[in-house]
């Protein structure tokens, strides 16, 4: 025993330090220390399960094979600390965080016979106090402290985060003040002010527009002071824009308490008007976003927004990530924290909505990261009729968190202090760490889903105890008065002004006859103009000066000098220089990299990013370049000149639809870089297909949203199976009206050069969808010469300029890399009967070029349209649809199918065939149905 005497003669405080530190990061203690750790709670493990502790009993510590009698006052100090360690590992367990519902309880407990203490003990001061800040102290008093800390309204998760330093920081944050608000007077009659407007509101509307959806707040009105203190703290601590998302429920009340959106706009929106547009048809009023200058308190201007949502439940946080990482980029790139991205949350829908899991994945990845996000779920227990426990499997709706080490507040919305102490906590905490924080506002929902339904008809139970609940504001201003910080009549009277202000803006709305809807985020868009389908169809300028174009060749044909890269990548670029400098054929990817160093040359900025974007899926792009040894990255479309625009490309996570969203958002607000997500494979974009149908397609006529989003789908039939051919343009081209996209089918690297120019040099923004090709990534005949890129301009039909008019037949037209197999085909047949035309631009559909170049035609008395997809997908149906032409023409296609491809390469390699025999030889009818056996 002498070896271990030093336990008798050794200061408890010292032991009581090390053994906190062992329990939070084992590996950060000196290992002879650790191995003495771990023998003891091997020992009080083995104790508590016999039952044995209690009076002089001691618990020893097995080390290198001996038992260490460890003596009682340090085993007791132990014992606390691990009791300490409870607390805060499983103290949110046993909070009063539950306004309206029994809590579920949670064994084992915090009792303190659980960690080996009895009630003996309480009187006893152990110097395991000075580990939670105060100071030696009896068991008693640690109870008292660790319980008001973690077991009050406000329940705190954290001690799965890795990073000490983290770790102590929330525990110096907590522990101040026993993690109780110590707010003075003013500040509590603002939080009531606060928390009136959010109560008067919904009363307001509730008596105004009886059973008119409004998806009210009731229940977790104390979002309303919570956000309010963010906002003004972030002001004084240098945040300048804030970019918020939140789905239905209480959006109303944030747009008027807290972006500043004048009530009397919201009534008209409620009265049904029509809209002030024509040329907009406009949302109901829980979707539509704002943006506002805000004046805080201190006098800071900030800016404020608020992203349109769809009905859709958690796609607008995409959304607005990549907006506030556009707005960073533009504007913060030295400094993120400028711009603080706000997403508010459902329980159930954060819970059971995949894309909050992409969306959390992205927060700390160099393409996605905002520098932290602030997520607060508005609990109300319930989504639509289905309780919290059919709602999910984990313990917290906010378990997502862990997935980044996150820490989460869960809160008690009638405790309006909470909400904002947890609410500073949260923005502290972000802005310190740049990482994402969430807080679980615990209340309910006073009525049904949308005001009209009845709960009860589910919910007796808790909807008999919600009707009896006081509402926050009349329990916090029952506080205030019993602390005596306010009077009786003090809440009636700010009742009635604010109700009075809310009775003149319904009396201004209804003088007025229209809605006008404010634009989203307008001074990002000065200068863009609002244009109809015929003005899409205008020419654009996308000439380039030859020489700056081969200045811009010669630098990204040239890798930096003493770096050493892979063999394959010098002679990639070394390829890449003669097919400019000496054969003059540029391939695909050459296009397509000159046509952003060309928009970098004049400025603009170029985002890329997607699955295995980088290289290009196919090996084709090579954007960045890796040093052999090192892995250095060298982009040289960043070394143009030193005033060019920024070019970013990201290898994105495995994900499509929080991807899509994100580049989206940055679109959105950033229309002055050429923003583009390529999916690996074309049907990839399955995965996003909300983002397609609720923003991409429909968000200029919902909303008033322009968006340059590009969006490259390789497409192409090479017998690689049903996954791997189509990028469905089928459902691009059903979604396409009016002016809403471009959608394109490309052939030639100039046509691509001139396409993604186009994108930015129009004076507005609108979608494009590119199929873009995979054989022809390196097939000898798609090719363009320099001159092509310089001086020409995009095609939205091709002629077959090599046909001799007079001699045609059949007049075929067809899009993307089918013509490629028709040309081989007309090649090896020899057959000069034939024309080829080539419809680049599917949408709008160029109809009248397509009149003129039929009109040449003069001897065709058969007009084809041929494609390589089954005929109920490709494009056909919408030329039928938009051409009035095509009801006489003869298609060509593969029969009906309901995979767009065979997975046997001979049996679709055969059917590929029959549509081309088809085309030259109309006796060859491939679509012939076979016989019933």
């Amino acid at each position: 025993m002498d070896k271990y005497s030093f336990l008798n003669t050794a200061h408890t405080s010292f032991f009581s330090e090390l053994y906190d530190k062992y329990l939070q990061n084992p590996d950060s203690v000196e290992p002879s220390w650790r191995a003495f750790f771990q023998g003891f709670d091997f020992g009080m493990e083995s104790s508590l399960e016999e039952l044995d502790i209690s009076g002089d009993d001691r618990v020893t510590s097995v080390i290198n094979g001996r038992e260490v009698e460890m003596p009682e006052s340090l085993q007791k100090e132990f014992q606390v600390i691990r009791l300490i360690d409870g607390y805060r590992s499983r103290g949110h367990l046993f909070t009063r965080t539950n306004p309206v519902r029994e809590r579920r309880q949670y064994v084992p407990s915090l009792e303190i016979e659980n960690f080996g203490l009895t009630k003996a003990d309480l009187g006893t001061v152990f110097n395991a106090g000075d580990i939670i800040g105060i100071g030696p102290s009896t068991l008693e008093a640690i109870i008292s402290h660790l319980t008001r800390i973690y077991c009050d309204a406000i329940g705190v998760e954290y001690m799965y985060i890795r990073k000490p330093e983290r770790v102590k920081w929330i525990q110096d944050w907590i522990n101040v003040n026993d993690n109780h608000p110590d707010f003075n007077a003013d500040r509590k009659k603002h939080i009531l002010k606060k928390l009136n407007q959010a109560v008067s509101f919904e009363g307001f509307l509730h008596t105004k527009y009886v059973g008119q959806k409004r998806f009210s707040l009731e229940g977790n009105e104390s979002l309303i002071p919570g956000l309010d203190a963010i906002v003004e703290r972030a002001a004084e601590m240098g945040v300048e824009q804030f970019v918020m998302g939140m789905a239905h429920r209480g959006r109303l009340n944030v747009l008027t308490n807290i972006f500043g959106k004048s009530a009397k706009d919201i009534f008209s929106e409620f009265d049904g008007k029509d809209y002030e547009q024509e040329i907009f048809d406009g949302d109901v009023k829980y979707h539509l976003g704002w943006t506002s200058d805000r004046m805080s308190d201190n006098g800071n201007k900030i800016k404020m927004n608020i992203a349109p949502n769809p009905s859709h439940l958690e796609t607008v946080g995409a959304v607005v990530e990549g907006i506030a990482r556009a707005k960073q980029d533009a504007n913060f790139a030295d400094n993120f924290s400028k711009v603080l991205p706000i997403v508010v949350h459902g329980d159930a829908a954060i819970a059971g909505q995949g894309l909050v899991y992409e969306v959390v994945q992205m927060a700390n990845l160099d393409g996605y990261k905002t520098g932290g996000t602030i997520h607060i779920v508005v609990n109300n227990q319930i989504g639509f009729t289905t309780n919290y426990l059919d709602a999910r499997s984990s313990t917290y709706c906010t378990d997502v968190a862990k997935v980044t080490l996150s820490p989460v507040l869960h809160v008690n919305a009638d405790d309006a202090e909470a909400v904002v102490h947890a609410s500073l906590f949260a923005l502290e905490y972000r802005m310190r760490f740049e990482r994402d924080v969430f807080i679980d506002l615990l209340g309910y929902r006073k009525y049904g889903h949308n005001e009209g339904d009845e709960p009860r008809f589910t919910q007796p139970k808790l909807y008999k105890a919600i009707a009896k609940h006081k509402n926050p504001r009349d329990i916090y201003a029952e506080k205030l008065i019993s602390e005596g910080v306010i009077d009786d009549g003090y809440v009636s009277e700010l009742e009635k002004q604010y109700k009075e202000a809310l009775e003149e803006k319904l009396e201004d709305s209804r003088k007025e006859d229209k809605t006008v809807i404010t634009p989203f985020m307008a001074d990002e868009w000065k200068g863009f103009s609002n244009v109809r389908e015929w003005e899409m169809m205008d020419a654009v300028d996308t000439k380039f000066d030859k020489k700056k174009l081969t200045a811009i060749a010669k630098t990204i044909t040239e890798l930096p000098e003493g770096k050493k890269f892979l063999r394959k990548v010098e002679k990639l670029v070394r390829d890449r220089k003669k097919m400019f400098f000496e054969t003059d054929k540029l391939d695909w990817a050459m296009g397509e990299l000159l046509a952003y160093g060309t928009l970098l040359e004049e400025g603009f900025g170029v985002r890329m990013s997607g699955q295995d974007v980088e290289r290009g899926t196919f090996s084709h792009r090579h954007a960045v370049m890796k040093v052999e040894e090192s892995e250095e990255e060298v982009l040289l479309l960043n070394h143009l000149s030193d005033k060019q625009g920024r070019f970013q490309i990201y290898n994105s996570l495995l994900s499509e639809y929080g991807v899509v969203g994100f580049d989206y958002g940055y679109a959105m607000a950033n229309p002055n870089t050429l923003t583009i997500w390529e999916a690996q494979f074309g049907d990839f974009s399955n995965g996003a297909q909300i983002m397609i149908d609720q923003y991409i397609s429909a968000a200029e006529d919902k909303w008033k949203l322009q968006n340059g989003l590009v969006m490259l789908l390789p497409h192409g039939y090479e017998g690689q199976g049903a996954e791997h051919s189509s990028a469905r343009m089928e459902r691009y081209l059903q979604l396409c009206a009016k002016d809403n996209m471009y959608i394109a089918d490309v052939t030639t690297p100039a046509q691509m050069f001139h396409i993604l120019r186009r994108q930015m040099k129009a004076n507005f923004r609108k979608p494009l969808i590119i199929f873009t090709p995979k054989s022809l990534l390196r097939h000898p005949k798609a090719v363009s010469s320099a001159d092509d890129l310089a001086n020409g301009a995009f095609k939205e039909v091709i002629d077959d300029e090599g046909a001799d008019k007079k001699k045609v037949k059949s007049l075929v037209f067809c899009t993307g890399k089918f013509y490629y197999d028709l040309l081989a085909a007309r090649e090896e047949l020899n057959r000069n009967d034939v024309a080829l035309v080539r419809v680049e631009q599917l949408f709008p559909l160029p109809e009248q070029k397509m009149k003129e170049i039929t009109a040449k035609y003069k001897n065709a008395n058969d007009v084809v349209w041929a494609q390589e997809e089954p005929r109920n997908m490709g494009a056909w149906s919408h030329i039928m649809m938009h051409y009035a032409e095509a009801g006489s023409f003869r298609v060509a296609s593969r029969r009906f199918y309901a995979a767009p491809a065979a997975g046997s390469s001979v049996r679709s390699k055969a059917r590929h065939q029959q549509v081309i025999d088809y085309v030259f030889d109309k006796t060859k009818d491939n679509m012939t149905k076979p016989k019933k056996k």
